[in-house]
């Protein structure tokens, strides 16, 4: 873990002091992991003779390429999602950050990316302002609202460095989670796009539970198109079958189950659908369970024949 130094000519990363923000703390997180022996400095102004120093890297502060504070910013995402210093970091880090961590270089690409798509814009849209929770009547709590309660309350004695060390462990367990999920979705993306092309009759499977929406969704095999159903084993014993969606992060699916099947389980189920071991069709739709792989095969394929 990095240490802080008191004299800014000992440091070899700089960001800002006082209050802290998700963003100066992943990009610690970030930056602690590529500098061997960091030594931070947190600072409310950063001194014109260090601010090209070849030996420090200054974040979040000083109006240089890992800034956001400047006029203008330092640019933003062809959606429109703007630069803070995380994204900034990353931007210029992020691949030699996952080589680091010895990253497979085949999924360096994909996992930067997901990286950014799916955790970094989120902090760095908030940390811009662009995040509108305010016409939410309820609280929105996020990751870098968590982050900020980590700052010294108005009644506490805590400096604000000790805090920032106790949110930085809190961060550096976010951060490996999310990488440890980006690297099990790329090394899953294979293993989909293959079972794609040994599907049959709008029907995958799968030998074990692995991610498969948005690789099934965003694939360009012409056979993924016609794609309706997943199988695969439950978690909870027997097999699942999964409708696919209509598009990622929505509710609507390509074929939802029977209407007729819905909120039904074991026998009142398999009544209705004529299969033997089928064990509980969701409310919902979008999921039914069986005992065997035979059984959810022949459940698939009738839920596809429905209504035809």
């Amino acid at each position: 873990m990095f240490k802080f130094v008191e004299d800014i000519k000992y440091a070899n990363c700089i960001t800002h002091g006082s209050k802290f923000h998700a963003d100066d703390i992943f990009s610690t997180v970030i930056m602690d992991k590529l500098i061997e022996d960091m030594k931070l400095i947190r600072v409310l102004d950063v001194p014109e003779e260090y601010k090209n120093k070849k030996d420090k890297i200054i974040y979040d502060i000083g109006f240089g390429d890992l800034d956001h504070h400047q006029k203008g910013g330092n640019g933003k995402r062809e959606n429109g999602i703007k630069y803070a210093s995380f994204g900034l970091v990353w931007r210029k880090y992020g691949k030699n950050y996952l080589r680091k961590i010895d990253i497979n270089e085949q999924y360096i690409d994909y996992i930067w990316k997901y990286l950014d798509d799916n955790f970094i814009q989120f902090v760095d849209s908030i940390d811009n302002g662009q995040l509108d929770c305010v016409s939410i009547e309820i609280p929105i709590v996020t990751v870098s609202d968590i982050i900020g309660y980590y700052n010294p309350n108005w009644n506490d004695n805590k400096s604000y460095d000790e805090c920032f060390k106790e949110a930085f462990l809190i961060a550096e367990k976010i951060w490996n989670k999310e990488v440890h999920n980006a690297i099990g979705k790329a090394e899953a993306k294979d293993k989909v796009e293959y079972a794609i092309e040994n599907s049959e009759n709008g029907i995958i499977i799968f030998d074990k539970y692995m991610p498969f929406q948005e690789f099934i969704i965003n694939s360009n095999n012409v056979k993924a198109k016609g794609i309706l159903y997943a199988i695969y084993p439950s978690n909870r014993g027997g097999y699942a079958v999964h409708a696919i969606q209509k598009k990622i992060n929505t509710f609507e699916n390509r074929k939802s189950f029977p209407e007729c099947w819905r909120g039904l389980k074991e026998v009142d189920l398999q009544i209705v659908s004529e299969i033997k071991t089928a064990k509980f069709c969701h409310n919902s739709g979008f999921l039914c369970t069986t005992e065997t792989l035979e059984d959810a095969i022949k459940l698939a394929t009738k839920a596809i024949q429905f209504d035809k």
